[in-house]
């Protein structure tokens, strides 16, 4: 049976808006003068967010399963966004940084290719319509 997730948005003004799911809320604006300072996320940057999230949990998951004993994990998402409307991305980086002692890179590949094809539903949402391009590097320590 298929699992329904609900957010409500609210518009708070100019290009501001509030989002939250009943328990925790986010903010996000998009300033249109230059200069204008944002009182949140954009919405692009959120989406990145999300695959930065939703990635870096699901090769978290798949490391502690395979006993891969990292120590932290951190995703950089960058977007490149098309000039003319709709200003949708085109291109997104995620760069993976692991730390941790004894890590199998053959098995943190093997994971990182099983989140990115068969269990990151963001991923899975994004990569039809955009290239996504991804790294890892290793850090001992």
């Amino acid at each position: 049976m298929p699992t329904e997730l609900t957010v409500r948005a609210v518009h708070q003004g100019g290009m501001r808006i509030t989002a939250g799911n009943g328990r925790y809320s986010l903010a996000m604006d998009y300033p249109l003068k230059p200069g204008e300072t944002a009182q949140g996320l954009k919405p692009l940057e959120v989406l990145l967010a999300s695959l930065a999230a939703c990635s870096g949990n699901t090769l978290a998951l798949l490391l502690n399963r395979s006993h891969q004993p990292f120590t932290g994990l951190e995703v950089t998402a960058r977007g490149l966004r098309r000039d003319e409307h709709p200003t949708a991305f085109t291109e997104i980086t995620l760069d993976f940084t692991l730390r941790g002692k004894g890590l199998d890179s053959q098995i943190v590949q093997r994971s990182m290719t099983q989140a990115e094809e068969v269990l990151c539903p963001v991923w899975a949402m994004l990569k039809g319509s955009v290239k996504i391009q991804w790294s890892i590097t290793l850090n001992e320590g």
